[in-house]
């Protein structure tokens, strides 16, 4: 087992490692103990490996400039989840006296030296990425200021700004024997105020909260050009931080440092809690605020004495205080993307209408259009307003009995919760399984399920121990006194703005079996049910796990016969271990094995006698890879299966979700050709190699490149 204490510990590739030829043999064969943890790659790292890749997209100077800008909003975002919830997690373990290790051998004390020693070595990165993108915004004519970089006019009209925008909201809270030490929120920024009273020159604390109601990049002037509008912002920390003087009347500035800090926001429910789902849920968002500290951030010049105040009143230590020499919490960035400049972004894409459903005059014609064929969608490329065309048809349809669908991320002014409850309020037996342990949207699904509930909607909160996470949505009609079943299944999620940006699959079909294997899913979801078959779907925690084995062993069976075998696998995340040995057990069989993983991967690719028939690449590009797509050859009559479901054991153990075949054979090939154009990606995507890192693939000699995306994008049009 490697010593696990540092990422270059972890990566080296195990070649070989407990393996040796077999001297018996003509043609040695090596044998592997697949139990070996230097045969996985952690998953922690595996992750910050992903969003090395989308600072890489944010380093891209191909990219322009203002998605540059974006892809950096992306990772800060995303590292902040990392610590709420990765990080917080293992700093619970280590609290608990855990000493249990993953597949991959390390202790949850040794993943997060690894991490602290990443991160603050990528922070460098981040910094270096940030001047490049300002300056060259500026050059475009985008400027970000600080407040001293602005004219004595824009610094004039900037501190009127402060006065009748700002200064009303702000809360100066004092900190000495009269005042506890206020409460710091997650992610909040935060200016530390040492202020000294003329009258006996004693040094005071205080702390002002910046807004996060208000803008982070404050514009101080617009000027719109014939072929380009030139912008000038101002940090809002640094305008609040140059005003003081209005907050503390009477006293001196001493000091003004600004600092963030980030919470755990990995809450369990604890089966005693079991009382009422929705109030313990709701209960548990409240506690999040609460959440012990798992990193501090402030800028280099911040004085000991204020970081031992901090650390002492915060409970943070040095190994998780972090310095950055960049405005704290790049996210903010992201309002950029909303400025007037299509210079500096992606051209704009308009998703289109399916060839089918484009000519529809009556709502009710979608259901003709998929009784005359299984119909499927390739968001963002294919619009989603059929699925909300589907649902609203459905809500007003007279002949429509009932509607029942799950809801993992609605997301806001969601026009799916608007259709079912127009479906209610028309007196359709309506029923919603809303989702309401769906990570950082608990809120906002609490809210839609008693939306839903006020206008008589049946809702189910979903299982104490289980999260719904299989998107899916059926409809019952009565057609000629015959009871006709349509059914939607995806791979993502019932939200229309993140369909605009996220790569999923959707299909539409009445097939009778699927229309029963929804009904006896749904009948477990709302009701009792002990039912463990279906016709068609594979469904976790109840026969996905096994079915799915079962097929990858059937393509281990087929080369074994010296037959064609060939798995081909998109999906976000591979990290079960189970399944990683059964991989690695179908390459030493001549299986060829294709993984497209966007984010995490524990397995390791291309190592001599056990997963050289392995390769594993990752796309990160314009829009998010979400779908997923299972691909076995089986001699050549394939099986595909699309859902929800990743190979991670909380996708297969510990949520529903479920896995539909694709069975017409048109669009199986419409299926295998977004594989195959994936695949053949040299731009977007990045070649995972044996010790856990990514280099990216670039178009060889006499080959043109192969953007995925942009090819999908031509194809939508084309069609």
């Amino acid at each position: 087992m490697p010593d696990a204490l540092t990422q270059e510990a972890v990566v080296q590739p195990p070649v070989p490692v407990n393996s040796k030829p077999d001297s018996k043999r003509k043609t040695p064969k090596y044998t592997y103990d697949l139990y070996d943890p230097a045969l996985y790659i952690n998953r922690e790292l595996s992750l910050l490996e992903f969003n090395r890749r989308v600072l890489e997209e944010a380093q891209d100077e191909t990219n322009p400039l203002l998605e540059r800008a974006k892809f950096l909003a992306i990772y800060s975002s995303n590292m902040d989840e990392f610590f709420m919830v990765r990080v917080a997690g293992l700093r619970q373990q280590v609290a608990a006296g855990v000493t249990d290790t993953p597949a991959d051998g390390m202790t949850p004390a040794q993943q997060l030296v690894a991490i602290r020693k990443i991160v603050r070595a990528r922070m460098k990165d981040v910094h270096k990425c940030y001047r490049d993108i300002k300056k060259k915004l500026a050059e475009a004519g985008v400027y970000l200021h600080s407040y001293e970089e602005l004219t004595p006019t824009q610094q004039r009209k900037a501190d009127e700004y402060f006065r009748d925008e700002i200064f009303p909201i702000l809360t100066p809270l004092a900190f000495d024997p009269g005042r506890p030490f206020p409460h710091i929120s997650s992610l909040s920024l935060n200016l530390a105020v040492i202020v000294r009273n003329p009258e006996d020159g004693t040094e005071l604390f205080a702390r002002i909260k910046v807004p996060s109601t208000l803008p982070r990049l404050i514009p101080v002037k617009r000027i719109r050009g014939d072929k380009k509008t030139t912008y000038r912002f101002v940090w809002l920390e640094d305008l609040i931080a140059h005003n003081l003087e209005d907050l503390f009347p009477g006293y001196e500035i001493v000091e003004k440092h600004l600092f963030r800090i980030t919470r755990n926001a990995d809450m369990e429910i604890e089966g005693n809690e079991a009382g009422d789902l929705l109030e313990t849920i709701e209960a548990n968002v409240r506690r999040r605020r609460f959440g012990f500290v798992v990193r501090l951030t402030h800028e280099p010049d911040l004085p000991e004495h204020i970081q031992q105040l901090l650390s002492k009143n915060l409970n943070v230590g040095p190994e998780d205080t972090y310095v950055s020499k960049n405005p704290l919490g790049l996210s903010g960035l992201m309002s950029l993307t909303k400025i007037d400049r299509p210079d500096l972004k992606d051209p704009p894409f308009q998703p289109v209408l399916h060839p089918r459903l484009r000519k529809l005059e009556r709502n009710t014609e979608i259901f003709d259009a998929i009784r005359e064929g299984d119909i499927l969608l390739h968001h963002p490329y294919d619009s989603f307003e059929p699925v909300v065309d589907f649902l609203k048809a459905a809500a007003r349809d007279p002949n429509v009995l009932a509607i029942k669908q799950t809801l993992y991320r609605a997301g806001t002014n969601s026009p799916v919760v608007d259709a079912l409850m127009e479906a209610s309020e028309n007196d359709k037996q309506v029923a919603a399984l809303v989702e309401l342990k769906a990570r950082f949207d608990e809120e906002s699904n609490i809210g839609w399920a008693r939306a839903l509930e006020r206008v008589g909607v049946h809702v189910i909160y979903g299982f104490m121990g289980l999260k719904t996470h299989t998107k899916i949505c059926l409809v019952v009609r009565r057609e000629d006194d015959v009871i006709r079943r349509y059914v939607h299944l995806s791979t993502g999620n019932y939200n229309a703005t993140t369909a605009q940006i996220y790569t999923d699959l959707g299909l539409f079909t009445c097939r009778p079996e699927f229309g029963e294997d929804a009904t006896d899913l749904f009948n477990l979801l709302t009701g009792y049910s002990k039912k463990t078959s279906y016709k068609k779907f594979l469904v976790a925690p109840l026969t996905l796990r096994q079915r799915f084995a079962a097929l990858i062993d059937r393509e281990i069976a087929w080369a074994k016969k010296g037959k064609p075998a060939r798995l081909f696998f998109k999906m976000n995340a591979l990290i079960d271990p189970e399944f990683v040995r059964q991989l690695y057990r179908a390459s030493q069989a001549g299986v060829q094995v294709q993984l497209i993983a966007r984010s995490m991967c524990s397995l390791r690719p291309g190592i001599p006698h056990l997963s050289d028939n392995i390769r594993v690449i990752s796309i990160v590009g314009r829009f998010l890879e979400h779908s997923r797509i299972y691909y076995f050859h089986n001699g050549g009559n394939p099986d595909i299966y699309l859902g929800s479901a990743d190979l991670m054991p909380r996708n297969l153990d510990r949520r529903i979700e479920t896995l539909f075949p694709i069975e017409d054979p048109a669009l199986q090939q419409e299926v295998i050709n977004i594989l195959e154009i994936s695949w053949a990606d040299n731009v977007n995507a990045r070649l995972q190699l044996a010790d856990g890192s990514y280099i990216r693939l670039k178009p060889g000699e006499n080959e043109p490149p192969r953007d995925s995306q942009a090819e999908f994008m031509a194809l939508a049009k084309s069609r």
